[in-house]
C-alpha cells in the first residue's frame, strides 16, 4: 500500500512538471486572439488513465504552477480541467474497456471516441464559462472585444477548445498504449484483465 503511495506520489510529480514544462516548449497554433499548446492537456488526460487521484494532484499541481508563472484566467482555466478530469477518471475506473478495441489500442476505437467527445465538450464548456467571467467583467484585451463574445469565446475558445481537447486526448491515449506495459497504468491493466477473462468464458 505505501510502495503504491508513493509511486503515485512521483507519477503526480512527474506528469505536473510536465503539465508547466509543456506549454513553454510545445508549439503554439495561434488563431488571434487565442493561441493553442500542443499536447497541453496530455498530462492531465494520462493522470486520468491512473485514477482519479492522481488526476486530481495532477491538476491542483499544474493549476499552481500556472498561478505561479502565467496570468490569472490561465490558471483558472487551468483549474476548471478539475471537472473533466475527475468525471472521466471516474468513469474509466467503471468502464475500463473503452480503451480496447479487439484487445487492441488503437485510436480507431469508436467507443473510446465518443468518451473522447464528450470529455471534449465538458473541458470546452468548463473553460469558456471561466473565459465568459473574465470577458463580461471587463478583463480581457482589447482584441477580444473588437471580434465580438460569438467569435472569441464561443467559437474560438468553446469550439477551438473542444477540437483542441479531442486531439490532445488521442495524443494521450496513444503514448499511454504504447507505454503501458512500462508504467502499469491501472485502468489499462483492468482492461487487459477484463478482455482475458472474457475470452475465458467464451472459450
Amino acid at each position: 500500500m505505501k510502495n503504491n503511495s508513493v509511486r503515485n506520489l512521483t507519477i503526480s510529480a512527474l506528469l505536473i512538471g510536465l503539465g508547466i514544462l509543456i506549454p513553454m516548449v510545445m508549439p503554439k497554433i495561434v488563431i488571434g486572439p487565442a493561441s493553442f499548446t500542443l499536447a497541453s492537456h496530455v498530462p492531465v488526460f494520462i493522470a486520468m488513465f491512473f485514477s482519479p487521484l492522481v488526476a486530481l494532484a495532477v491538476v491542483i499541481g499544474t493549476t499552481f504552477g500556472f498561478f505561479i508563472s502565467t496570468t490569472p484566467i490561465i490558471a483558472l482555466r487551468a483549474f476548471s480541467h478539475l471537472i473533466f478530469a475527475l468525471i472521466g477518471a471516474k468513469y474509466l475506473q467503471k468502464h475500463p474497456e473503452l480503451v480496447l478495441k479487439d484487445g487492441k489500442f488503437t485510436l480507431a476505437n469508436g467507443r473510446f471516441q465518443v468518451f473522447n467527445l464528450v470529455i471534449g465538450i465538458i473541458h470546452a464548456a468548463a473553460e469558456m464559462i471561466v473565459v465568459s467571467a473574465f470577458y463580461f467583467m471587463g478583463n480581457m484585451p482589447d482584441t477580444f472585444y473588437s471580434q465580438g463574445y460569438l467569435y472569441t469565446v464561443f467559437i474560438l475558445m468553446g469550439i477551438g477548445g473542444l477540437v483542441h481537447s479531442l486531439v490532445d486526448f488521442n495524443i494521450a491515449y496513444f503514448v499511454a498504449g504504447a507505454l503501458y506495459k512500462q508504467f502499469n497504468l491501472p485502468i489499462f491493466e483492468k482492461a487487459v484483465k477484463q478482455e482475458k477473462e472474457l475470452h475465458k468464458v467464451t472459450a
